[in-house]
């Protein structure tokens, strides 16, 4: 079943278009992967999912709708949720009051999520009174797809999850991730470390210059010579 279709997608900042006529699918259960180099249009295919980007042509589709100009507030009921690169945690506020702001838009017990997000990521469970902007690059991205996690979302969009982090951060996000996914939960992820991300990718596109340049599985572009020596580092 496809979760998300997105067509001949033409977006940006602006009058600029960043995105030239994309094409992408998330289909249910599904990890799938944005790779390519930078300036390709990657983010901005998640900026554009979420209402943050111009959409100037083409349609994005959640399972029957046509979500193409829905609000981003409107997207997280309709069980979309997006962890941006940056700025992803309320500095100021406790581990805790971060995961429970993610809980804005229910209107019934969230105690059970909260207590689930803090199974799934032990070390907030430890630091849940301490103010997140004390947290380090690691613990901070946790509490970001913690509070996304609390919505109960079908759709999960995380944008360079492992950037900046420690090789030892990096696995442990990659391995959450995997936990998130078994859980029922499809994910569409903008990935630097992409070797690792095509290696647990059910799916995955490359982009280049705001255009589809490959698609396929994510072992098969592992394993596709072209792909390794332009975007794996041979």
């Amino acid at each position: 079943m496809t979760l998300l279709a997105i067509r001949n997608l033409h977006s940006g900042y602006g009058e600029v278009d960043i995105l030239q006529g994309i094409n992408l699918a998330v289909d249910l259960g599904e990890i799938v992967v944005i790779i390519g180099p930078n300036g390709a249009g990657k983010s901005t295919v998640l900026k554009s999912l979420f209402g943050l980007a111009q959409i100037h042509q083409g349609e994005i589709w959640w399972r029957d709708r046509n979500i193409t100009h829905l609000r981003s507030d409107r997207l997280v009921k309709e069980g979309i949720c997006y962890v941006p690169q940056v700025s992803n945690v309320f500095p100021t506020l406790t581990v805790q009051e971060n995961l429970e702001m993610g809980a804005y838009v229910r209107n019934d017990d969230f105690r059970p999520q909260l207590e689930q997000v803090y199974t799934l990521f032990p070390d907030l469970r430890e630091k849940r009174s301490q103010v997140a902007g004390n947290l380090s690059g690691g613990q901070r991205q946790m509490v970001a797809m913690g509070r996304a996690l609390m919505v109960q979302p079908k759709l999960l969009l995380l944008d360079e999850p492992t950037a900046g982090l420690s090789p030892l951060y990096v696995e442990q996000i990659f391995n959450i991730v995997r936990d998130i996914n078994q859980q029922g939960i499809s994910i569409l992820m903008v990935e630097q470390n992409a070797k690792q991300a095509l290696g647990m990718a059910h799916r995955a596109y490359v982009l280049a210059m705001g255009t589809n340049r490959f698609e396929d599985t994510g072992t098969n572009l592992l394993n596709n010579p072209e792909i390794s020596q332009m975007f794996l580092g041979g």
